[in-house]
């Protein structure tokens, strides 16, 4: 089914222009939940209220505004935010190319499918085939509602996909955070040898379709039996004690736990009788 268009514009690189749409890439997984009253089991709506009057706002009489100083705003509408940079609320400007590996995971936010616009079809495919080629991806700037936004192109399959990404100033510095050094934690070499080892024998191809959301299955399981023994309205009572104990995070035995891992995926018995016909060669 076809989605509606969020953004439209083009790509621009260079001289090569792309007419180009933007959709979602991705749908919400969360269940969509309504607020009740729990005394009757009405649902509980929104209100806008104006701070002064007290009064309910229509949407259509709430305009945007910026406060300049206590108790002083700047109205803006929508034709505001389009002035205030026509080329760039309308273009994805592309600035360079660079590897993907290059962009730490912290700086990726939302991702979006590009759509060429009729007539946009070669050029579309142009760009997308060149990054194929070349490995790269495209780093550039879009402004989306009211919002500008730095982002990659990158090519997967048949498609062009725009993922937004954070600015350099939205990110948190990991060195305000109490982190502990490889020898303050007193790791030996064969601890981290040995979880070397764990991480190769659980290293496998990545399968997106192997991992679902079980929790939200667990609680539609549950949803669904309320609704079948008719416990639409009953409020299901708060346990007084989790079923399972929690697990300690303190680790007492690393090695023993880094073994016993070893062990349950067959990695630590496929390398003991090697290391025991070693040991005959050598006394030999």
């Amino acid at each position: 089914m076809a989605t509606r268009a969020i953004w439209k514009g083009a790509v621009s690189f260079g001289l090569v222009y792309i007419p180009v749409e933007l959709h979602s890439a991705t749908r919400s997984g969360t269940i969509d939940l309504d607020l009740l009253d729990r005394r009757d089991f009405e649902p509980v709506g929104y209100q806008r209220i104006n701070k002064s009057t007290g009064k309910v706002v229509e949407w259509r009489d709430i305009v945007k505004g910026y406060q300049y100083k206590k108790g002083e705003y700047v109205a803006l509408s929508d034709e505001d935010f389009r002035q205030a940079n026509v080329k760039a609320s309308q273009t994805i400007e592309i600035e360079s190319f660079t590897d993907a590996s290059a962009i730490s995971p912290e700086f990726y936010e939302t991702p979006y499918y590009l759509t060429p616009v009729k007539g946009g079809e070669k050029v579309y495919a142009l760009l997308r085939e060149t990054l194929k080629q070349s490995g790269k991806v495209a780093v550039g700037s879009l402004v989306m509602r009211s919002r500008q936004h730095i982002c990659v192109i990158t090519a997967e399959e048949r498609a062009l996909v725009l993922v937004t990404l954070r600015f350099a100033d939205e990110i948190r510095s990991a060195d305000e955070l109490d982190l502990p050094g490889a020898s303050k934690a007193k790791l030996s070499s064969r601890e981290i040898e040995m979880a070397a080892r764990l991480v190769e024998e659980m290293t496998s191809a990545w399968k997106p379709d192997r991992y679902h959301d079980t929790y939200r299955e667990d609680l539609m399981k549950r949803i669904n039996e309320k609704v079948r023994k008719k416990q639409t309205h009953v409020l299901t009572p708060r346990e007084k004690e989790p079923r399972e104990p929690r697990q300690s995070a303190q680790v007492i035995d690393l090695m023993s736990v880094l073994k016993k891992s070893l062990e349950s995926r067959g990695g630590g018995a496929q390398r003991r009788p090697a290391r025991r016909a070693h040991a005959k060669r050598k006394r030999a």
